[in-house]
Formats: structure tokens, sequence, C-alpha cells
């Protein structure tokens, strides 16, 4: 058997992978004749892990020291852990997520959950633990950030409950969510896209991603994914991936977008993707250190980076095109229906810009 040192606790606590995927800990210590001794404690489905085999440990050392009964077998299983349940999680992902969504993610969850609840059992974290997390995070961090960490911890929470991993109520039930003020959502008017596009004219990628965005209202991950094969010009209309509702919507497109990229279409292969040199897809941080910077310089100089209200960044396209539509007097459900939004609440902000009369819908954008 290949035992391991544990990376915290070095060779006082061991761990040994077992064929199924599960973890025994183990630990060492010296005898009252002081010979070497390795013992095992238990299971990470179980509920062990190493913490508690060093308490363990110590209390075997202790007992040593005494000439009292060594207690090596512990009697009560504490529960599945948090982190188990997280893992879980995350290898469920793998199966309909993109590779950029889980390592952002996972990034997440090691810097602001996995410390405080990973060595957890789930069924011992309570409500009063996430409250005294909200209000750690919200001496640095944005209320906004603190509603999506709680929310993410919250996901995992129901995901094992879900599946049966664990049997008890999720405590993010019982938490209040700081209020965001969100009275105003930050959208391009014709001048300031005439700007975008003067600044990236001799881009094509970055030209292509735009355009694509201010006409579709798709989501970074959305626009980058789109091949030829989902363009259909007879209809003039795109298939888009939603990576965050896990679905395919319609998108339309205008004559403009149409007349720009169909030279590009007739090189290029049914799986190419059309924001691309090459055929070769985009990532979202390639976008984002090409597009990022020249948003900045143009808009943004002067703002805090805090400054969620009045900053444009990428996301700011999507608000633009369903910005613009409710300013033409696009109906809400309709605007729902282009935007993919589950739930009308969240068409519901652009109500306000709505006009008292209709006009012709995204085909007359930015015009």
């Amino acid at each position: 058997m290949n035992y391991i040192n544990s990376k915290k606790y070095g060779s006082s606590v061991q761990l040994y992978t077992k064929l199924n995927g599960d973890i025994s800990y183990y630990i060492t210590y010296k005898d009252e004749n002081n010979k070497l001794k390795r013992a095992k404690i238990g299971d990470k489905s179980k509920g062990i892990n190493e913490h508690f085999c060093f308490q363990k440990r110590n209390e075997v050392i202790n007992s040593i020291r005494l000439g009292t009964e060594v207690p090596i077998k512990h009697k009560k299983q504490v529960g599945i852990l948090f982190d188990t349940v997280a893992q879980k999680y995350f290898e469920d992902m793998l199966l309909h997520s993109t590779q950029t969504s889980i390592r952002d993610r996972r990034n997440k969850y090691k810097k602001h959950l996995y410390d405080i609840f990973g060595e957890q059992p789930v069924n011992k974290i309570t409500s009063d633990d996430l409250e005294n997390l909200q209000r750690n995070k919200i001496k640095t961090l944005s209320a906004k950030t603190v509603n999506q960490i709680t929310e993410f911890f919250s996901t995992i929470f129901n995901y094992g409950i879900r599946k049966d991993l664990c049997k008890t109520i999720n405590p993010a039930t019982k938490i209040k969510r700081f209020k965001i003020d969100n009275t105003r959502e930050r959208f391009l008017d014709t001048g300031e896209i005439e700007e975008i596009f003067e600044t990236i004219e001799d881009n094509e990628v970055l030209t292509t991603f735009v355009k694509l965005g201010l006409t579709t209202g798709a989501r970074l991950e959305s626009i980058l994914h789109i091949q030829k094969k989902h363009i259909n010009l007879a209809t003039k209309s795109v298939t888009l991936y939603d990576f965050k509702n896990q679905d395919t919507y319609k998108g339309f497109l205008t004559d403009e977008i149409l007349d720009f990229i169909k030279p590009k279409l007739k090189s290029m292969r049914a799986n190419d993707y059309i924001v691309s040199l090459t055929g070769e897809k985009f990532t979202a941080r390639q976008i984002q250190s090409r597009l990022k910077p020249k948003i900045d310089k143009l808009f943004n100089i002067e703002l805090e980076k805090d400054d969620r209200k009045n900053r444009v960044v990428i996301h700011t396209l999507r608000h633009t095109f369903a910005s613009h539509l409710a300013i033409q007097g696009t109906p809400i459900f309709t605007i729902q229906k282009l935007m993919n939004h589950k739930d009308i609440k969240q068409t519901m902000r652009y109500a306000k810009l709505a006009p008292d009369s209709g006009r012709n819908f995204v085909n007359d954008l930015y015009r």
C-alpha cells in the first residue's frame, strides 16, 4: 500500500487512495515501547478529514504519556464533508459547462468557501456560519459579490440535497441577501457605439465580436461559441447557446452585420468559429485582454474600479442591446425572449426606457 503524507501535517497523518476513489486516513505515532505504529482512523466518505485525524493523534500521544487506554477508534461519524459535495458538483459540471466556467467556479470556491466550509460536515453548517461569512466578506467586497458567494454556497448545498448526498435543510434559505442598488443599468448611446467601432476598426476579431454583441445581446461565452453552422442566412438568424441557462435560443442578425460577415463565411467550414481569424475558438480571456483596455480608455477614465453603476464593461454590450430595444418600443416579453431571460423580472429593468408607441425591433437598432 502506498501511503501519502499529509501536506499540512506531514507523516503524522497519512492518506491512502482506495480503488473506488475513496480516501482512507491513518495516523502514525510511537507507542510506549517507542515503536512506530500506524492506525486507520476512517474514510473520507464517512466524514473523516485530516484535521480530525491530527486531533485523534494528539489524543493518542497524550494517552500514551499518561498510561491510559489509547483511543484509536472513533465512535461518531461526522457526516459527509462540504468539500466532498463540492468536488462531486464540479465533476458533474464537466458534462455541461465550459472549461472556463468550471475553472472560474473552482477558483471562487477555493478563494471564498473552502477554507471556511471545506472540512466541515454539511450537517454541522449553520445559518450563523453563513452570516459570519457575509460579515467578513463585506469588509473587503461589494454587496453584489458577497451575495454571489452566498448563492454559490447555496448552489453547491442544493446539489448535495438533490443527489441525496446530504439530508438536511440548506442554511442559506434563512440568510438575507444584501440589497443592491440597481436603479440604472449603464448602456451605450449611438455616439458611444460609433466611438468603439472607430477604435477597433483595424481589428477584425474585435469588430466581429462587438457587432454580434450589439445585434444579439448574447453573453460573452455565447458569442464566442457561434460557428458558421449556427448562422441561417435565409432567416437572418443565429442559434445561440446560453451557458448560464444551459439551453439554445434564436437571435436575429441585421442586414449590416450580415453584409460584414458574408465574405468571411464563404471561405469558412461549418465548424469554424465566427469570432476568429483562423476558425479556432477565441477564449474569453483573449477577448477581454484585447477589448477591455480600449473600453477603459474610452469610457472609464477617472471612474473608480468598483463603480459598477457607471463603468462600461464587455457585458455592457448586452445591456445596450436590451436598452435600445426598449427605447424603440419593443414589447417587454419580446425583449425577454431575445435576451433568453427565464424570469420576466430580469427584463423589467428595461421597461422604464420604453416609449408609448412601438417601432421596428432589431433591424433598426442604433440608427
